[in-house]
């Protein structure tokens, strides 16, 4: 449970950092962050719940491209269960912000398990 919380933070923090660069994802507030990281969180959970082989499988065939749809839908999604986090160039947006939050996720988590700390 601890480590669903810290992983929360750390996609809230991640989506306040691609909010800020020039890409057409924009959040209001930090609470908007905080619950759009929850939903994306939570979307990805039950994601999860596909067996790895069929997921590996399907991201090889694809050459990535399978992950990165789903990717992409969950970031559209977000944006409009969520008010207060809107992409405004619309799907192109939503490619780009998946991308960047894939990206600026992945340092945030290698910073904080080299810190011990997840």
């Amino acid at each position: 449970m601890v480590s669903f919380i810290i992983s929360i933070i750390v996609l809230a923090i991640s989506l306040l950092i691609i909010s800020k660069l020039p890409i057409g994802v924009e959040i209001d507030s930090p609470v908007v962050a905080l619950i759009s990281g929850g939903i994306i969180g939570a979307l990805n959970g039950v994601l999860n719940l596909f067996p790895e082989g069929l997921r590996t499988f399907g991201a090889w065939i694809s050459l990535g491209l399978i992950p990165l749809i789903t990717s992409v839908i969950v970031f559209g999604l977000t944006a409009l269960l969520v008010q207060g986090f809107r992409l405004r160039w619309g799907i192109g947006s939503a490619i780009i912000g998946a991308i960047a939050l894939s990206i600026v996720n992945s340092i945030l988590v290698t910073i904080l398990q080299a810190l011990n700390i997840a």
